[in-house]
């Protein structure tokens, strides 16, 4: 029998079998789920076996593998990452094992999802030292600028020469609210349910907030603030109803299902909040920096609920 399968197809049915869902699948393919549709449909006439198995009948159906599909999946666990080794072995060749990556970081939460990628990163590249640049920085495209970092996690990709920016991924931005709360009650909260509230967050500057940048301001709204550095401590004033928290949603995952504080969506819309990676132009060409961005990408979208490719 001649063989249909390509990389891509492999590629395909592991992120089908890692994530569980079409939809994540095809986020981190970067591919619309009908060309995932359109690659599974050819395999399966191919093999003349069904290699999916759809959970249930609604749209967002999770999805597991036909013991087809899982021996296919297998094959693509062991084949892809020797592959993807091969590859940074050969970029090792050309440009050396060796190097210095140091991480600016302007949001708090970035640790809950950067030191898992960091740690994979090491499997890759053992010769390459990490570091984080010490404390947090409201400018941290600066540091690239004054050579004092080489990469920074931002919030919003500017046009600067000089500088670029990869995608990361973007996350939802909730409500925090104490369980006994009359706001709890709410299904969303909207701007002017901020008004007579405190607004609990990090202590950093007002344009750094997307709660305030992109829903309080414009609504004319600018409630009493109180700051602290730590997540825990806005949570545990936030369940002591000494005012209202916005945070991704993915850093307090834990708490609410403890059942800590309730959590609501701002706006009927919701409030979406983005990440990047800002990178010299001297570095973004580097193998081990591409790989980086890559393996931030792709442990984040694994491992943290709730987050979106860009």
């Amino acid at each position: 029998m001649q063989s249909l399968l390509e990389l891509r197809h492999l590629k395909t049915l592991l992120a089908i079998r890692e994530s569980g869902s079409l939809t994540r699948a095809a986020e981190r393919l970067h591919l619309t789920q009908s060309a995932l549709s359109h690659q599974i449909r050819l395999l399966e006439e191919h093999y003349a076996l069904p290699l999916l198995i759809r959970k249930s009948s609604t749209k967002s159906a999770s999805l597991r593998l036909t013991p087809a599909g899982e021996k296919l999946a297998l094959l693509a666990a062991e084949v892809l990452p020797r592959i993807d080794q091969t590859e940074r072995d050969i970029a090792k060749l050309r440009e050396g094992e060796a190097g210095q990556l140091r991480i600016a970081v302007e949001c708090h939460t970035c640790f809950d999802w950067l030191m898992p990628a960091m740690d994979t990163f090491r499997g890759h590249w053992p010769e390459v030292e990490l570091d984080i640049v010490s404390g947090f920085h409201a400018d941290p495209v600066q540091l690239l600028f004054e050579d004092r970092a080489d990469l920074a996690i931002v919030s919003e990709a500017a046009d600067e020469t000089g500088i670029n920016y990869q995608p990361l991924f973007s996350y939802e931005m909730i409500a925090l609210i104490a369980k006994d709360h009359p706001l709890a009650a709410k299904a969303y909260l909207s701007p002017e349910d901020f008004a007579s509230e405190t607004l609990i967050s990090y202590p950093v500057p007002d344009e750094m907030l997307d709660i305030l940048r992109k829903v309080l301001k414009p609504a004319g709204i600018n409630p009493k603030r109180r700051t602290t550095e730590l997540t825990a401590a806005i949570l545990q004033l936030v369940a002591s109803r000494r005012g209202i928290a916005a945070l991704p949603s993915w850093s307090v995952q834990h708490y609410l299902e403890r059942g800590y504080v309730v959590a609501r969506p701002i706006t009927a819309q919701g409030l979406t909040s983005d990440l990047y990676a800002a990178i010299s132009h001297g570095q973004s060409d580097t193998a081990f920096v591409r790989d980086f961005v890559s393996t931030m990408r792709e442990v984040s979208h694994l491992s943290l609920p709730g987050v979106t490719l860009l």
